[in-house]
């Protein structure tokens, strides 16, 4: 059998794609670089005209200061505190807006109710309220329940947030499945909650994977609704723990730059561990075979 060979304006025309596909890539991830390369340089590198690029020395004064290891120079930022909120506040909020949109969007998928359409409408329409106009109204309400400070009612917040999309996402997810399917479930004995649980929901795991992603990494990164419904580092997360850092007249520049980069760590564990579910998941239905 021959084959055929590959023409060599087809190479170049590929080289060019990846050397632009990588200046664009580089390009997106200079500020994360430099935060990374501004926690670990020297403090008399940080402020200086024209910029230290690449640092000359490479130093961890400043994750020693924020874990209270540096003897000549504490952050006096509750690091662990942060860290701890943090990560209850977005597993919380991720697994009941996934739990909570998984259900709703199969029931819009699968079944016809009188109002289907305006209340699928409504819900939808709750993601076009800005942030700033649901802060007001946000904070009475948890006030009047005691829930201001506190790492239950921002989960709570973040959940109210996230479950329209999750909605939306695994509404598309699960009619991209076959009704087919279904209805053989139920010929074969098996009652809507069981189809669902055993038939449906194997199925959307890529789906459910990508809203799961999209739901931890908005309770991970919000700074709006966190740093009005926090006060004290019984329950401030990390993006609001970064306001720590500043003072009336100074920035630490290496210690908030240290702090983002412990910021980074988690999401970017969370995401290389599901990334091969969340391609699976963003592409699902995109192929019929």
């Amino acid at each position: 059998m021959m084959t055929r060979a590959v023409r060599p304006h087809g190479r170049s025309r590929q080289a060019v794609y990846n050397l632009v596909a990588f200046a664009i890539l580089t390009l997106g991830a200079l500020p994360a670089i430099w935060i990374i390369f501004t926690s670990f340089r020297p403090a008399s590198e940080v402020n200086v005209t024209p910029p230290v690029w690449i640092p000359q020395r490479i130093t961890f004064d400043s994750y020693a200061s924020l874990f209270g290891l540096n003897p000549d120079y504490a952050a006096g930022v509750p690091v662990g505190d942060y860290m701890r909120n943090s990560i209850l506040v977005s597993m919380l909020s991720t697994t009941a807006s996934l739990a909570l949109g998984t259900m709703a969007g199969y029931a819009f998928s699968r079944f016809e109710f009188r109002g289907h359409r305006m209340v699928f409408l409504l819900i939808m329409l709750s993601r076009a309220v800005p942030g700033i106009a649901l802060s007001l109204p946000l904070f009475l309400l948890m006030r009047n329940v005691g829930l201001v400070d506190t790492v239950q009612g921002l989960a709570f917040v973040y959940v109210a947030v996230n479950t329209p999309f999750t909605i939306w996402l695994m509404d598309g997810f699960f009619r991209q499945i076959p009704r087919d399917l279904d209805e053989a479930a139920y010929i074969d004995g098996c009652s809507y909650w069981t189809a669902f649980w055993r038939v449906d929901l194997p199925l959307a795991l890529p789906g459910m994977t990508a809203a799961a992603i999209f739901a931890f990494l908005a309770s991970w990164n919000e700074y709006q609704l966190a740093s009005l419904l926090t006060r004290t580092p019984n329950a401030k997360t990390f993006p609001v723990g970064l306001y720590d850092f500043t003072s009336q007249f100074t920035v630490d520049w290496r210690g908030m730059c240290a702090m983002s980069v412990l910021m980074m760590i988690p999401a970017i564990i969370f995401v290389i561990s599901t990334q091969r579910n969340m391609v699976r998941g963003l592409t699902f239905g995109a192929i019929k075979g």
